[in-house]
């Protein structure tokens, strides 16, 4: 008997926290923000550079299956969101060497967001990402209430460092600049 009692204190409480957590992200259709960071022990060039390598992002985040860069501005994504097999178009509305890269999704999934890099030390260089999504429906909602997105951009990052640490260079870079926009 006590056990159940337990049990049901602990939904309860579980369901006051996610309401909670829902009203705070204002609900079933809003927008959600997170801001990550991870230092990296590569220069900013070499950080950069393996970041505008977009068609390799499949080897260091677990949920993109694909991504076709269209043309120096766009790019063509294929994830798994929460499930279900998703896609979407995105424009990189800034880039700035070995600086920041901007985005915002035109077409699907809606998301934009900043990456900056940042010199620690010649050999250190801080990547801080910056991301605003809005969860489609009541699972989505649901997972970032829980933080998933969250996590899964924690991992991505740490993913990012081990590639490249453990690769010590870079597999490209373009170098050129793209005023915002």
């Amino acid at each position: 008997m006590l056990s159940r009692v337990i049990t049901v204190a602990a939904l309860a409480a579980g369901g006051v926290l996610l309401s909670k957590k829902f009203k705070q992200n204002r609900g079933f259709g809003a927008s959600s923000s997170i801001v990550e960071t991870i230092e990296v022990n590569v220069p900013v060039r070499t950080a950069y550079n393996q970041f505008t390598q977009f068609e390799d992002f499949p080897q260091f985040m677990k949920s993109v299956k694909e991504i076709r860069q269209l043309d120096d501005r766009h790019l063509h994504w294929k994830a798994n969101v929460a499930g279900e097999d998703k896609e979407w178009d995105a424009e990189i509305t800034e880039q700035i060497p070995d600086n920041r890269i901007a985005w915002r999704s035109v077409t699907g999934v809606k998301n934009g967001g900043v990456v900056t890099f940042h010199k620690i030390s010649d050999t250190v260089t801080r990547i801080a990402l910056q991301m605003d999504y809005e969860p489609e429906g009541p699972l989505e909602t649901l997972g970032d209430a829980l933080g998933a997105v969250r996590m899964e951009a924690r991992s991505n990052l740490a993913n990012f460092k081990e590639l490249l640490e453990k690769r010590g260079a870079e597999t490209g870079g373009w170098r050129g600049k793209i005023d915002q926009h």
